[in-house]
């Protein structure tokens, strides 16, 4: 069946607007399953926890803890999916009255992950150790512990797993549910949900996990995983339980981010995430976990204000490291599939936003590597169908870097820095096998088209309805038709208001993000008689208390 027939099919099944129609049909989905995809039901599709590899394992071993009140400690990497995770282990266990011990290793002393000298230290302070967010890789540091380990990780694991007493990772090679897609705040929940089983057989009532879904939404979106199967329904639900207002880490982000709208994976993506994250990349690597599990407002306050001061710092450095690392790869030259980039004291907190800023303007997957003296510390981005986690998997396995890891999307590895030519020829060639020198052209999947008039605040929310849209899942765009500029001004440093216009009268207002770096940016901000055909996205602005509807621009062309 077409998919024009197939919204049509939906249409006469569900009475639902034609571009939602046409939303879900562009996603597969059935005209019987329409509906109970719009509101995705955690219920049906959270599969039984036990069905993962070492889930019974770490389960009972947590619970074991926390009823003989023993000494546990979370060990979590330093980004948001490490500080959610950290935090819902941390809330969850305040809940039983139960106070863990939080470590975040700093990036620049430590580096990411568990290392031997802090595993021993607090193996000797504590029963258990809880790795969240890192581990899977850890080997040593897990042996070296001297009690009891427990890792929660997604990330792509080696050859091997570490000797702990469970390692659950839905990317384990060994593993048979088909979750490969979850952050770790989303393994996390599943192992408090079967912990929370484990109570309920023993007439144990557990911490009510519902609550915590705001933690695993953030998590999931901020960390870039794909919005499909489970992770739709712990977003969509995380999504409606963060809009209480429940949680004063995330109310104080909001403030300080001068986020006054409904939460929505764009505000956890872009103005909730970055601050979180800053505190691991440039200050403290533990103010994001703390922040995200404290109780008490005024202590929220405080830290969200250090994170976002954290944040204008981070960007600040990021814009120096971007303009070097931009050219040197325009001086090397960008056809090949492979950018890189490597520079003399970059600041390892910024090389990974650098390196998606890299991707994003050439379109290729990138690496960006920070040295300081012999020693270089690097991440790298993907694009869509080329597996970079696997890529620096064979580099390790063949020697060509000291350290590396992560996912199909994105990567951390540590070089000395005589080999990096060769890695990255190396590199360069196992993304070629991959097809990134094949790229096609940009294809735009467009929904529908939609005249000035209609662009209302109802097909908005009509259109977010199929939500929410992130990774894997892309907010659909619709066409404007034929329109002007009526005027356009510069916004920030190198964003574009526009409001169009057509001959009958319509306006809509629009933004075209870091829309100067482009040629489109700079045709629309000039001031001529030409019409033109815009693609983007119909979104709900609440910006100043009134909502109206506003279109993100992703494209344009003279019509």
């Amino acid at each position: 069946m077409s998919q024009e027939r197939l919204a049509e099919v939906i249409g006469q099944n569900t009475g639902l607007p034609g571009i939602v129609c046409r939303i879900l049909a562009s996603r597969n989905v059935s005209p019987d399953g329409a509906m109970s995809y719009l509101s995705p039901s955690l219920r049906e599709l959270m599969p039984d926890p036990s069905g993962m590899r070492d889930m019974d394992l770490a389960a009972e071993r947590f619970w074991a803890a926390v009823k003989g009140r023993e000494r546990i400690a979370v060990f979590a990497d330093y980004d948001v999916d490490g500080g959610s995770s950290a935090a819902l282990l941390l809330c969850w266990l305040r809940a039983t009255d139960l106070n863990a011990t939080l470590y975040v290793p700093d990036r620049i002393d430590e580096g990411y992950g568990p290392n031997v000298p802090a595993m021993r230290k607090l193996g000797s302070e504590h029963d258990l150790i809880v790795c969240v967010d890192c581990g899977v890789l850890s080997h040593e540091p897990i042996a070296a512990a001297g009690c009891d380990v427990i890792v929660l990780d997604h990330h792509l694991p080696g050859e091997t797993l570490p000797e702990a007493h469970a390692v659950v990772n839905p990317n384990r090679h060994d593993e048979v549910l088909d979750l490969g897609y979850l952050c770790a705040a989303g393994v996390v929940f599943m192992m408090l949900v079967a912990v929370n089983r484990l109570m309920r057989q023993e007439g144990v009532s557990g911490p009510k996990l519902m609550g915590l879904l705001d933690l695993v939404a953030l998590a999931t979106v901020a960390d870039v995983a794909p919005l499909v199967g489970l992770n739709r329904a712990l977003v969509k639900q995380g999504l409606a339980i963060m809009a209480q207002s429940q949680r004063p880490g995330l109310q104080a982000l909001a403030r300080v981010g001068k986020s006054t709208s409904a939460p929505d994976t764009y505000s956890l993506g872009f103005i909730i995430g970055p601050r979180i994250n800053a505190g691991g990349r440039i200050g403290a690597a533990d103010l994001g976990a703390r922040l995200l599990s404290t109780a008490e407002p005024h202590e929220a306050d405080a830290l969200a204000e250090r994170l976002n001061t954290l944040n204008l710092e981070r960007r600040r450095i990021e814009a120096e490291v971007l303009e070097q690392a931009k050219a040197q790869v325009r001086q090397r030259g960008a056809d090949g599939p492979l950018v890189w980039a490597s520079g003399e004291g970059w600041h390892p907190g910024v090389v990974g936003i650098v390196a998606s800023r890299l991707k994003d303007a050439f379109g290729k997957p990138s690496i960006v590597i920070g040295l300081d003296g012999d020693d270089g510390k690097g991440s790298g981005r993907s694009v869509t169908g080329v597996d970079l986690g696997a890529a620096i998997g064979t580099l390790v396995s063949e020697g060509l870097l000291q350290k590396g890891g992560g996912h199909k999307m994105a990567v951390g590895l540590s070089i000395h820095r005589d080999g990096i030519e060769p890695a990255m020829q190396r590199l360069s060639d196992l993304m070629s096998e991959a097809g990134a020198d094949r790229p096609g052209q940009k294809v735009l999947d467009v929904a529908g088209l939609v005249t000035l008039q209609g662009a209302t605040v109802e097909l908005a929310e009509g259109i977010k309805s199929a939500g929410p849209y992130g990774a894997g899942s892309p907010a659909p765009i619709v066409t404007l038709s034929d329109v002007s500029v009526i005027r356009s001004r510069i916004v920030g440093e190198n964003h574009l208001a526009v409001t169009f216009g057509d001959i009958q009268g319509g306006r809509l207002d629009g933004i075209a993000f870091r829309a100067l770096e482009s040629e489109m940016g700079q045709m629309l901000a000039q001031k001529s008689q030409n019409r033109f055909h815009v693609a983007g996205r119909l979104e709900r602005d609440d910006w100043g208390g009134r909502s109206k509807a506003k279109f993100y621009i992703e494209d344009a062309a003279l019509s």
